[in-house]
């Protein structure tokens, strides 16, 4: 077990990195806005989801072989990219709903939005980068069972996570009331959901594991 110090340091620089607005956020955001809060309290725990993978996959090991090796990094990097532009040309590109089968279709579909969280967040570098690059600072080999102070970390990251994670994905939802009725809004949706799709895209394009910049 981690001491205390190292806990609560490592509680109070997850909650400055989980607070600024990144890639996950700005999804959770465009799915509450788009559908409500609750679907985007549950593309919250398909997110966290995600994050658990590359929670045990870093206790495990596989996130320092990830980084080790620059193909693996590429082919997640570019999976990951490839699925959000995905889906946002299929907002920006598919056919028009009625109302109420936009309704149903949300009803029917809170499976598939868990999926499509824990989706974006195990193809997300971001993600992979954390584990390999801030969690180990607050490791410490010389109290042995690195294993286990990896997976203690990586779990307290996930519930911190959740947490402000959810938080956004309740703001979002009170203000995707209001934005529903708003008509200009309503035929803008589709594009401005879909363009942010894309913009993550992009963002993940750009990442780069820090051992690999010269």
């Amino acid at each position: 077990m981690p001491e205390a110090s190292t806990i609560l340091a490592f509680i109070t620089a997850a909650l400055i990195l989980l607070i600024i607005p990144g890639p996950a956020v700005l999804y959770i955001i465009t799915r509450s806005t788009e559908q409500g809060t609750k679907a985007g309290l549950i593309s919250v725990c398909g997110i966290q989801a995600g994050t658990l993978v590359h929670a045990f996959a870093a206790s495990l090991g596989v996130s320092a072989i990830l980084m080790a090796s620059a193909m693996a990094f590429a082919l997640l990097k570019y999976a990951g990219a490839g699925y959000l532009i995905y889906l946002g040309l299929k907002k920006i590109f598919g056919k028009q709903q009625t109302e109420k089968q936009k309704q149903l279709k949300v009803q029917q579909s809170m499976k598939a939005i868990f999926w499509q969280g824990m989706v974006v967040n195990v193809l997300n570098p971001k993600c992979a980068l954390f584990f390999f690059a801030f969690l180990p600072q607050f490791i410490n080999p010389a109290t042995g069972n690195v294993t286990g102070q990896v997976l203690f970390f990586g779990l307290l990251f996930t519930l911190l996570a959740f947490m402000t994670d959810g938080f956004y994905a309740l703001l979002a939802g009170r203000m995707g009331k209001y934005l529903k009725g708003n008509s200009y809004y309503l035929k803008l949706e589709a594009y401005i959901s879909g363009i942010i799709y894309i913009f993550l895209g992009l963002l993940t394009l750009m990442m780069q594991p820090s051992h690999s910049k010269k």
